[in-house]
């Protein structure tokens, strides 16, 4: 009414599908020039004058057919049709994502085109502003507001798990050597969900990992129905594999979801499965991050050539700042999918495509059958590991990843009571400014030592010693230095972020550098090296932490500081000793009765 016209058609700054017919369009001082007919509002009677003048097939172009009635002036006049210009009414997106931006008011989110400050009610997406327009429709109108959040997460939701659990086959998927990877296989086993709904499908890329299936197929084929492993030996592709893997799905008419997880997904949250079906969508992934980055395992929006870009709410939704089930055009590393969707939508094996990633092919693939993809961060689920400069030409490799992935390292090889020192005091001071606290786990305990035995190198207790400076030893022990087997760096970085703040809580107002020239593991046994005779360490501080178990693995040894005439005989394994070295702390190590016996020392600040 406001326009003074019968009808009004959406307005584009693009014209098609006929370039040719732009000449003939009214000239407009400001605004959107051209007709887009996916909206128009206007009088019945006048809508129902424009649609008698088709005469055209049903697959016929209706954009095509608009306009040609509109840059008509004597039918355009006689009808009285318009544009609207300004995005009054509808804002097209095509050539204009740019413009529209979000409007966040009270208890509600509105489209505002920002080249003419108009606050359009409706808003048109076609061909490649498709995925834009699931972006918008993520908020507007209220889908998620400031206030309120989320809106939209209970609808359509299986508010309780019906009394049977529908059937899951989970694709495993280890495409390159990927560190942790026995934990990663042991939390599929401790997921919440009944074992007897559950069955697993395993690709295995790699030789190297064929130990860890192997201990985990002994561990599950009593716990998992049905396993089926297909290792390296088969040279599937990672796209063979995937299509495979969903294939089993598909095929299976008991099978209702199709849950996919890659190697280097740590799934910290029990729950995922019960999480992501009650959510009750076609596809929809739970967020999980690299910790501490922004990486994630899904894209927010896509680049004109169809890769990466980042959307404007995507840091938002990695931190947790906005929390939902967001409509998104990429997600990869872990995903559900309906049975159900892969027996109609997508029926074929869509992860090859042209020179696609497998990723890549099946997101791709999804958005033409029109099948929304969602991200869900309304749980903690869990987190990304990072395969980048993994070496596997160690016996244990995961030790050296405390660079790389920080958080795993910590969960695998510090003491789970390590948090301890500083909430509830547990540091024990058996001798006078000898301060013992747990360090390390018992994984890390048994991996270092069976690096060491591996490595084999050991020094046999020489004064003759090439590997120090100067060449000759005082005090030898038949040890293997952590630079021989290349973890000094490591080690030294497990002394910053691990030592230090123990040091500083012990001996008050100390703060350590944390650096250390000689740090090695030392081997006790009858038959090479028994004891050792008293001595200082060249060090401001020395640690040393017992790596196995008096009574089990040794009896006899311990550590006695003489000027105190106190002794330490029942060390604890992955235990650590911190006391002063170059002065105060004269100290010998006592005799081994039999086994062996296993340290590691750092001589720190020396």
């Amino acid at each position: 009414q406001e326009t003074n016209h019968k009808v009004v058609f959406a307005a584009d700054g693009l014209i098609w599908p006929d370039k040719k017919l732009a000449d003939k369009y009214p000239v407009v001082r400001s605004g959107k020039r051209f007709l887009n007919s996916g909206g128009f509002i206007g009088y019945a009677p006048y809508i129902n004058r424009i649609v008698q003048q088709w005469n055209l097939q049903d697959n016929d172009d209706d954009q095509l057919f608009y306009t040609k009635i509109y840059v008509d002036p004597l039918t355009r006049e006689h009808i009285n049709i318009t544009l609207d210009h300004k995005c009054t009414i509808f804002q097209t997106l095509n050539g204009a994502i740019d413009e529209v931006l979000l409007k966040f008011e009270e208890g509600k989110v509105r489209a505002r085109n920002s080249a003419y400050e108009t606050l359009p009610v409706t808003v048109l997406g076609n061909g490649p502003t498709k995925i834009h327009l699931n972006y918008l429709g993520n908020y507007i109108p209220n889908a998620w507001t400031r206030e309120t959040g989320c809106s939209i997460c209970e609808r359509r939701t299986f508010m309780k798990m019906r009394k049977s659990h529908p059937r899951v086959k989970i694709g495993v998927f280890i495409e390159q050597p990927t560190p942790f990877l026995p934990k990663f296989l042991d939390r599929l086993l401790t997921l919440d969900y009944p074992k007897e709904a559950l069955s697993i499908f395993i690709h295995n890329n790699e030789v190297y990992h064929e130990k860890h299936i192997k201990k985990f197929w002994e561990k599950a084929k009593n716990i998992i129905r049905n396993i089926k492993i297909v290792g390296p030996e088969e040279n599937l592709s990672q796209a063979e594999a995937r299509n495979m893997g969903m294939d089993l799905c598909r095929q299976d008419k008991a099978c209702e979801y199709y849950f996919s997880i890659d190697a280097d997904v740590v799934l910290t949250n029990p729950k995922t499965l019960k999480l992501l079906i009650e959510q009750n969508r076609k596809i929809i992934a739970p967020l999980v991050t690299r910790h501490g980055k922004l990486w994630s395992n899904f894209w927010g929006a896509l680049s004109p050539d169809g890769y990466y870009a980042r959307s404007e709410d995507y840091v938002d939704i990695v931190q947790g700042k906005r929390v939902g089930v967001w409509n998104i055009p990429y997600m990869a590393n872990v995903y559900l999918i309906k049975g159900q969707t892969l027996r109609s939508e997508m029926k074929e094996n869509y992860f090859t495509r042209d020179k696609l990633d497998p990723d890549m092919a099946f997101c791709r693939n999804a958005r033409e059958m029109g099948v929304f993809m969602y991200i869900t961060n309304r749980h903690e689920f869990g987190r990304l590991i990072s395969t980048a400069n993994y070496n596997t030409s160690h016996y244990n490799n995961d030790l050296w990843q405390i660079f790389e992935n920080p958080v795993d390292w910590k969960e695998t090889y510090i003491n789970p009571n390590y948090s301890k020192i500083f909430t509830d005091n547990i540091v024990e001071q058996p001798c006078p400014d000898v301060f013992w606290f747990p360090i390390f786990s018992d994984t890390a305990c048994d991996e270092l030592v069976e690096e060491m035995e591996h490595f084999g190198q050991w020094s046999g207790g020489k004064h003759q010693d090439s590997r120090i400076s100067g060449g000759y030893e005082n005090v030898p022990t038949d040890d293997i230095h952590m630079k021989q087997i290349g973890l000094d760096n490591e080690w030294l970085h497990f002394i910053r972020e691990f030592i230090a703040p123990v040091t500083l809580k012990v001996f008050a107002g100390y703060y350590t550098k944390g650096y250390a020239l000689l740090n090695f593991v030392v081997k006790y046994s009858p038959d090479r090296q028994r004891s050792l005779r008293p001595h200082h360490d060249s060090s401001t501080f020395t640690i040393n932490i017992a790596l196995n178990k008096v009574g089990e693995d040794f009896q006899g040894g311990g550590c006695k500081f003489l000027r105190y005439n106190c002794s330490i005989e029942s060390p604890r394994k992955g235990w650590s000793f911190m006391h002063p070295g170059r002065l105060t702390h004269l100290h010998e190590g006592l005799p081994i009765l039999n086994g062996t016996r296993y340290i590691a020392v750092s001589f720190i600040d020396p």
